[in-house]
């Protein structure tokens, strides 16, 4: 009998089956609603955004309905969570990649701020210009925003971070990121993530290694925040923040 591999289960997977276990033990009936995010994170000992991504699991599953700013919903749907994992399941999750961004970017941004020449700073800024144009246009292409992380990871002179920056993006653009993206759209966000994305070029620009990890910090930050504040938050949070929210 051959090896069999051994699979490490994500946290927000053993969430997920733990209540969809309890759901399917009636502990939660269709149509009822579940504990609040903050509630199972104190309950299951786990962090805020594990709990997000097991609900956005479940969700795509079609066990639960997310209703923003009335709760999560139980529906009448059957289908096993187990049988939809591998669509759901093909990489880290949107709030592990953001966590693991933080990392890599942070130190990214402040070593391009030792590293960039002017061919660095003219590409960074085309990347911003981009941005600009396509929230002008109204366009939900992020193409301006994923060249900016890119040209930043090009402007160390470091293929591995250009690699791993480059992998970490296309990596959180599949179908958990999207559902976040449903419930929270981006176009509230724009406009500080442009901001935030001048602020780390005028660091890198300035040659301020210290200040543009600072600003990759802020911007990732804000980020994660955003995605986890309740939607009928999230226009009060981001315009009391402004550019520096992140």
């Amino acid at each position: 009998m051959p090896f069999q591999a051994i699979e490490q289960q994500r946290l927000y997977r053993q969430i997920a089956d733990q209540i969809e276990q309890l759901i399917r033990a009636g502990e939660f009936a269709a149509g009822g609603r579940l504990p609040a995010e903050r509630e199972l994170a104190k309950r299951l000992g786990v962090s805020r955004p594990s709990v997000r991504e097991a609900m956005i699991a479940l969700e795509l599953s079609g066990l639960v309905e997310i209703r923003m700013g009335s709760g999560v919903f139980v529906t009448e749907r059957s289908r096993s969570v187990a049988a939809q994992q591998n669509s759901v399941d093909r990489g880290p999750g949107p709030f592990e990649l953001i966590r693991a961004r933080k990392i890599v970017e942070t130190e990214t941004a402040a070593l391009a701020a030792k590293e960039r020449d002017d061919d660095h700073i003219a590409a960074i800024a085309d990347s911003i210009d981009l941005m600009r144009r396509e929230m002008a246009l109204g366009t939900m292409t992020e193409e301006g925003d994923r060249l900016f992380h890119i040209r930043v990871a090009e402007a160390t002179r470091n293929s591995a971070l250009v690699y791993l920056v480059e992998a970490m993006w296309d990596w959180g653009r599949g179908e958990m990121w999207r559902a976040i993206e449903r419930i929270a759209p981006q176009t509230v966000l724009r406009p500080t993530s442009l901001a935030q994305h001048e602020k780390i070029f005028a660091a890198i620009r300035a040659g301020d290694g210290q200040a543009a990890h600072e600003a990759m910090f802020a911007h990732l930050d804000t980020v994660e925040s955003f995605f986890l504040a309740e939607a009928e938050h999230d226009t009060s949070r981001l315009s009391a923040a402004g550019g520096d929210a992140r």
